[in-house]
């Protein structure tokens, strides 16, 4: 029987790393377990994090497993690959199991881990120099800068903070077709995505892009729109 180990979003780590605890609990082999990512609830089977025979799986885990391999998770689950969480959990189990492995610098799985990590890196040092924004005009004096890009990865929200930093105080809006995130300045705030066929172009009218920036925040974009406006 296979058991489907179900997961939040595509980057969720916090609910691969409680799936995987609870599947080496239950001494569940990678190939006995189906990753899917969806907003739902994790499985009754894996839902009680205070049992006996998960406590004792995930110390013993904790010891063995390296940190490097901790620091590799974070990067590789920001992959595009639907594989990517079933790669991990078996490279989790292997080093549970097959202490040795990490020693061994020419292992397929790892190799291969290690690929997609550099992979997403590259992706995220390509977002921070070639995402290209537009200043329009957001009312009583203020600008919007706003900025449409399309990466190969899921590393916006891991991306997002670095502009935030950049651009501190600023208000700034970045589409993506999987995930869209803004900025008031101060705080960071994530909406659904803009597929490409729907996101303005450079050139087009400030408008355009206010039109598209209430679609995707909707109230929250109002609020915002309305606060920046000259009183009557």
């Amino acid at each position: 029987m296979v058991m489907q180990a179900r997961l939040a979003s595509e980057t969720d780590l916090a609910g691969f790393r409680e799936e995987a605890r609870a599947l080496l609990a239950h001494q569940v082999p990678p190939d006995g377990v189906e990753w899917q990512t969806a907003h739902a609830q994790n499985a009754e089977f894996f839902s009680d994090p205070s049992s006996p025979a998960r406590k004792s799986t995930v110390n013993a885990a904790s010891a063995i497993v390296p940190a490097s391999f901790l620091r590799l998770c974070e990067v590789v689950v920001l992959h595009h690959d639907p594989e990517r969480f079933a790669l991990l959990y078996r490279l989790l189990w292997r080093l549970v199991h097959e202490p040795s492995l990490r020693h061994d610098p020419v292992d397929a799985d790892m190799q291969h881990a290690h690929q997609m990590a550099q992979a997403v890196r590259r992706d995220i040092h390509k977002m921070k120099a070639f995402v290209k924004f537009r200043e329009i005009d957001f009312g009583a004096a203020q600008t919007l800068q706003v900025a449409f890009y399309e990466p190969t990865h899921h590393i916006l929200e891991a991306v997002a903070p670095w502009f935030s930093k950049r651009m501190h105080e600023e208000r700034w809006v970045i589409f993506t077709p999987e995930l869209s995130v803004e900025s008031d300045g101060h705080k960071l705030h994530f909406a659904p995505g803009l597929p490409r066929a729907q996101a303005p172009t450079y050139e087009e009218r400030d408008s355009a892009w206010l039109a598209a920036y209430g679609h995707i925040f909707g109230d929250h974009a109002i609020a915002v729109n309305d606060s920046l406006a000259p009183p009557p």
